[in-house]
């Protein structure tokens, strides 16, 4: 039998141990739609959020950039709450929400945003905690000069203002940026591109992953997290195109 099946029968068998768990679950939901919430219990929080493949850091960073990514700021406050007590810095909450204005848009950030500022002021967090808005930055990939060209010879001839903003903006100032390690960098715009179905430019970013510390099997692990909050059609995607890397890492 099933093991997540399994779990909820000893639930049930055993009352005592049921409420000896909190449930994540809220009340409204075990009313309106409780095989929901033992999903939520049992399988997402009880099971997925405890796997080992990922951190706790790391499956908040994946959740919020969902979350963001996707504009479903209803959800974003109590994940927002569970990253800082999982070691999300608010500096790198700020990056976060940042990298993603240019991989989500503008309103899709400035929702989060404004959210974010309410959980820093209710935890006391000063604005010094927080990354300044110009930072030194970090030097360039060596093999970044094979992207700028690519740019200025594709979508440049197309749309110079788009080619401009990419190489000059970008890659050239955004993703240098300290707020966030090249590779929390990385594994941000993996998760929003596979969220919004962006499936085109997954295949450099997952490279890029790669180059800049994450492992396959990280990748991996960030898409079976992502599909609970994203949908599998879209964990599927972002599955099959990392399977599309070479062997490695």
């Amino acid at each position: 039998m099933n093991k997540h099946i399994l779990a909820a029968a000893a639930a049930v068998a055993m009352p005592g141990a049921a409420s000896a768990a909190e449930s994540v679950a809220p009340d409204y939901m075990q009313r309106a739609a409780p095989a929901l919430a033992r999903y939520t219990d049992n399988v997402l929080f009880g099971d997925v959020w405890k796997r080992e493949e990922l951190s706790p850091r790391d499956r908040s960073v994946v959740t919020l950039s969902v979350l963001v990514s996707t504009g479903k700021s209803a959800q974003i406050r109590p994940h927002l709450e569970r990253a800082l007590d999982n070691g999300v810095t608010p500096a790198e909450i700020g990056g976060l929400i940042t990298q993603l204005a240019f991989y989500s848009g503008w309103p899709n950030a400035v929702s989060a945003v404004q959210i974010a500022d309410e959980v820093f002021q209710e935890r006391g967090i000063e604005a010094s905690a927080i990354q300044p808005a110009t930072t030194p930055l970090n030097d360039k990939p060596a093999n970044d000069g094979q992207r700028e060209n690519a740019v200025n010879n594709g979508v440049g001839q197309i749309a110079p203002t788009l080619g401009e903003m990419t190489n000059e903006v970008l890659f050239d100032e955004l993703w240098l940026r300290q707020d966030l390690a090249p590779r929390d960098r990385s594994l941000v715009t993996i998760v929003a591109l596979t969220a919004s179905g962006d499936a085109d430019q997954l295949g450099f970013h997952l490279q890029r992953g790669i180059e800049n510390g994450l492992t396959k099997a990280e990748l991996g692990a960030a898409m079976g997290h992502l599909a609970f909050y994203a949908g599998w059609p879209k964990a599927f995607s972002g599955a099959t195109a990392l399977g599309k890397l070479g062997n490695g890492n």
